[in-house]
């Protein structure tokens, strides 16, 4: 399947967001990430943006619709970790990681709604977590951010779904990147017994699912939460 469409991921010049722009690129679309410093992948245009700021959002926007055209695929990658037990957990270490993983998404989707609506037509893919709704000692921030994104999509698509516009979360488990790759041998062993699949997940095989839900084959798919997790969130 191939498009010319244009999409957005925030977020895209590493790990899952650099893998799910890759996807995009192959599959024919035209493709923008956001990023604070880095590059996307070949074939896509990076433009500078800190999603806790609107203005950059909004400059970050103008700048991928007078070279590319209007966004009509937003996927809503970008995040940040500050993990602690909660009675260490600083007003900072709360207010941080909420505005970057819930108030990004509320910021990007905002700026992009009208040119959504002026197309009726759109798609929008939050990337949330398997611990939003699974839960993770010490990170109380992380997954209150992540889980805030389902009622965001819910939200979303009770507002704009009779527009053509769809709204979904995608909610990845341990997937083999930077961060799981320095756990100790002995932690990763103990992670894979949980999951029933018996191994992590590769951003491919999160790729993969939100080029999916970008597709005409997911044009009656809205509200949902996806698990890629191998089955470790099953029930929540």
């Amino acid at each position: 399947m191939s498009s010319d469409r244009v999409v957005l991921v925030t977020g895209g010049n590493r790990g899952i967001g650099r893998a799910i722009a890759e996807r995009f690129v192959a599959a024919g679309y035209k493709v923008a990430v956001t990023a604070r410093s880095g590059e996307g992948p070949a074939g896509t245009l990076t433009v500078r943006a800190d999603v806790t700021d609107a203005a950059a959002v909004d400059a970050a926007f103008t700048e991928v619709e007078q070279q590319l055209g209007p966004v009509e695929i937003v996927v809503a990658n970008a995040g940040v970790t500050k993990d602690t037990l909660l009675l260490r957990m600083t007003e900072d270490d709360f207010d941080s990681v909420v505005a970057t993983n819930l108030g990004g998404a509320f910021r990007v989707v905002k700026r992009a709604a009208k040119g959504l609506l002026r197309a009726k037509w759109g798609r929008v893919i939050l990337i949330s977590s398997v611990v939003g709704l699974y839960g993770s000692a010490g990170q109380i921030n992380y997954a209150s951010s992540k889980s805030a994104l389902v009622g965001f999509a819910r939200s979303l698509t009770r507002e704009l779904g009779s527009r053509g516009i769809t709204a979904n979360v995608v909610a990845p488990g341990f997937i083999e990147s930077d961060m799981t790759a320095v756990l100790p041998e002995d932690t990763q062993t103990e992670y894979k017994r949980n999951i029933p699949a018996g191994r992590f997940g590769g951003v491919d095989e999160v790729a993969g699912v939100v080029s999916w839900l970008a597709s005409d084959d997911a044009a009656y798919i809205s509200g949902a939460v996806i698990p890629v997790d191998g089955g470790l969130g099953m029930g929540h």
